[in-house]
């Protein structure tokens, strides 16, 4: 299950790829006239925290409900296995590129199955990607400015700190962060040139956990915490079927696979990629088994669908109120910082299906202006004018999503097109085929349920 199997690539330094259609650079070499710095190739570092970033979004704060619904160790168990099936399926999406010579997950779709293959996979970037990132700019909104519900309305830091103000309201709050933070860092034309925020926006997530751990800690010793329960509360068919609702949140919580071919071409030697999704991966479920481990502690069968509006109230504990805004804060700025990673992947694949067979992106400035100002729009004006998406993200972005990680690299496996899958791998990508269709199948069906008997469920990106 390991990525050592491999095929090594032609070369193993960057400045020996070929620039052929496809499986060209996401830039060219340095030419007396190009106009582009020299670039010899993204750093390890560099690579693992881009990918890490791809990985850690805003699902790790549904994680915590997750344990609410399954329950501590079994909770715990399936992070775990979702890590190695997640590894899994990389590795079976790198080894076909190498044998297709396929640099883009984009290109490897069509290498296995024509034009078709290919858009669909597009397609399927574009939903996933374009929901999460309006569900990033809805969650900072409420962060920084607030939000209104039949329940009344919850102040934003923004509000607790300078009062209610025009210059505090939701449209000012996103515009001025899309003009300040979003479009400078979404001008960037190589992913690596991200790896500098991209480490920042792992530091966040760690502030986070160390704060959840720091309260959580306090709490223990003074005893106002109690025996998590360990295994999901089972009493009935509703709640068997109740417990196939975390499956979106757990397979959208490791979804990177768009981004794996974009760091992989960057890297200065290739044959790193096995440590990078490794390192990565491992980082990524340390932080996942603790925010969930220590905010399920925290909040117990309280914890919400996001953990963050936990911190809405008071903790019981000195400095309580600093240590909220310290939460959400960093949590909000982790956001941001996420926001362009997984934009990238979104830029790409667009352009690819609207002008498949124009120059590559990075060459066209006018192309990649027009298509960044255009996706940074729609983010925006959905931002603000759809109050909630969480019921339609669990249709739409929990299946583009399963399909990416899981679907797809299975389908792949089993087309078999260079006659290089093993009969384990044809075993692996059954199992994983009927995994993702049959738990996602009774999880949009519970969640069709809970929406019609007005019951809320957890919410793949919330």
């Amino acid at each position: 299950m390991t990525i050592g199997n491999v095929a090594p690539k032609e070369r193993k330094s960057r400045k020996n790829k070929a620039i052929v259609d496809e499986n060209a650079p996401l830039l060219p070499k340095c030419g007396e006239d190009g106009g582009f710095d020299e670039f010899n190739g993204a750093s390890f570092t560099g690579a693992v925290f881009n990918l890490s970033t791809t990985i850690v979004g805003a699902g790790i704060m549904a994680l915590p409900a997750t344990m609410k619904v399954l329950g501590l160790g079994l909770g715990i168990t399936m992070i775990i296995l979702m890590a190695f099936l997640t590894e899994a399926s990389i590795e079976l999406i790198l080894r076909f590129s190498r044998a297709g010579k396929s640099s883009s997950y984009g290109g490897l779709m069509g290498d296995a199955f024509g034009k078709y293959g290919k858009i669909l996979l597009q397609v399927a970037v574009l939903v996933n990607n374009l929901g999460v990132l309006i569900v990033y700019m809805i969650i900072i909104g409420d962060v920084l400015s607030g939000t209104s519900s039949s329940e009344g309305h919850h102040a934003g830091v923004l509000e607790g700190w300078f009062g209610v103000h025009w210059w505090t309201g939701r449209a000012i709050v996103l515009l001025v962060t899309t003009l300040g933070i979003f479009a400078p860092l979404a001008s960037f034309k190589r992913i690596d040139s991200l790896s500098f925020t991209s480490a920042l926006s792992v530091g966040l997530a760690v502030v986070f956990l160390v704060i959840t751990v720091g309260i959580t800690v306090i709490k223990l010793i003074d005893g106002s915490i109690g025996m998590p329960r360990l295994l999901p509360d089972v009493s009935d068919v509703s709640s068997f079927i109740k417990c196939f609702t975390v499956v979106p949140v757990l397979v959208t919580a490791y979804i990177c696979h768009y981004n794996v071919h974009s760091i992989d071409n960057e890297l200065e030697d290739s044959t790193q990629i096995r440590g990078v999704v490794q390192t990565s991966l491992a980082l990524c479920s340390s932080v996942y088994i603790m925010t969930s481990l220590f905010g399920f502690l925290l909040f117990g069968d309280g914890t919400l669908d996001d953990v963050l509006a936990n911190f809405d109230a008071d903790l019981g504990i000195p400095y309580g109120s600093f240590l909220n805004d310290a939460v959400r804060v960093s949590y909000a700025a982790h956001l941001m910082l996420v926001f362009p990673v997984v934009f990238f992947p979104l830029r790409l694949n667009l352009d690819g299906l609207l002008f498949s067979s124009s120059r590559p992106l990075v060459l066209s400035n006018m192309r990649f202006t027009l298509v960044t100002v255009g996706l940074i729009g729609i983010i925006f004006f959905g931002a603000n004018f759809i109050p909630s998406i969480w019921d339609a993200f669990q249709f739409t972005g929990a299946t583009a999503a399963v399909c990416i990680g899981f679907i797809f690299p299975a389908a792949i496996t089993l087309k078999d097109r260079h006659n290089i899958a093993t009969k384990k791998d044809k075993i692996l990508s059954i199992v994983m085929i009927v995994l993702a269709v049959f738990s996602n199948a009774v999880a949009i069906y519970s969640d069709a349920y809970a929406l019609f008997k007005n019951v809320k469920t957890p919410s793949p990106r919330e």
